[in-house]
């Protein structure tokens, strides 16, 4: 099954070679690569749409989440790509952060100044076009594994809009629980967004970045930087705590 998996993959890189025009990478842990357009995601696996020009057909394959280690958009299909567009590909390591004394939003009472603005009016020029999102299925630990964040294989442009919906409930340890708005009565000096509550759900993008940005229960964004979404929980101490986070991300299609 695999072997077949792999092959069908291989003839997938052959087709969509000779068809630049689309825009969406996929990259797969194995090192493969795919160009095509992804249309769809059920049962864990993706719909990716490849091949095609203004003669040509198009065909459609599958890959399976856990097979995918990110996946990119290229927002310039008004021009024609070459070999040196830029990528970004995502990294498996986690951000590096998880700082004792990080403090991202300041004490003089605003809360978390440098979270990314979800109000539509923002610098990003609204389009007359209806957009396209795709979703994705991930959980979201509450330990410390992988430095305390989850990487979710997605790879976010500069505009490219966001939302975000969590759900679940997880423990902290000593007997505490949280929901993804988190417990603004915990009080932890050590938590990465100090000004919001313990526990909440937290994202940032790109692990090289400190602009952390508060989640909760569901958040509208747009994407302020191109990199890979993160996703963790506002806690300083992650050590005890046990359970995960359900989180649906619709990620608007670009390039389309």
């Amino acid at each position: 099954m695999r072997r077949t998996f792999r092959l069908l993959l291989a003839l997938a890189l052959v087709v969509s070679s000779a068809a630049p025009l689309l825009a969406d990478t996929i990259r797969l842990k194995d090192g493969s690569v795919i160009r095509g357009q992804v249309i769809g995601f059920k049962d864990q696996q993706f719909t990716i749409l490849i091949g095609g020009n203004a003669r040509g057909r198009r065909g459609q394959t599958t890959v399976y989440v856990e097979d995918v280690d990110s996946i990119e958009f290229d927002a310039n299909t008004s021009s024609a790509p070459s070999s040196t567009t830029d990528e970004m590909t995502a990294q498996n390591n986690p951000p590096a952060m998880r700082p004792t004394n990080q403090n991202n939003s300041s004490d003089s009472g605003n809360s978390s100044p440098r979270t990314i603005d979800s109000q539509p009016n923002s610098s990003i020029p609204a389009t007359s076009a209806t957009p396209t999102f795709f979703t994705i299925k991930v959980g979201v630990r509450a330990d410390n594994a992988n430095n305390g964040w989850t990487n979710t294989g997605l790879v976010v442009r500069k505009g490219q809009r966001l939302r975000i919906t969590a759900s679940g409930r997880i423990s902290l340890g000593r007997g505490r629980f949280s929901t993804p708005g988190g417990v603004a009565t915990i009080a932890d000096a050590d938590k990465l967004m100090r000004n919001e509550a313990t526990g909440a759900l937290i994202a940032v993008i790109g692990d090289d970045n400190d602009d952390f940005i508060l989640i909760g229960p569901r958040r509208e964004f747009v994407a302020l930087r191109d990199g890979v979404l993160f996703l963790g929980v506002n806690e300083g101490d992650l050590a005890d705590n046990t359970g995960s986070y359900d989180i649906v991300i619709e990620a608007e299609a670009l390039g389309r």
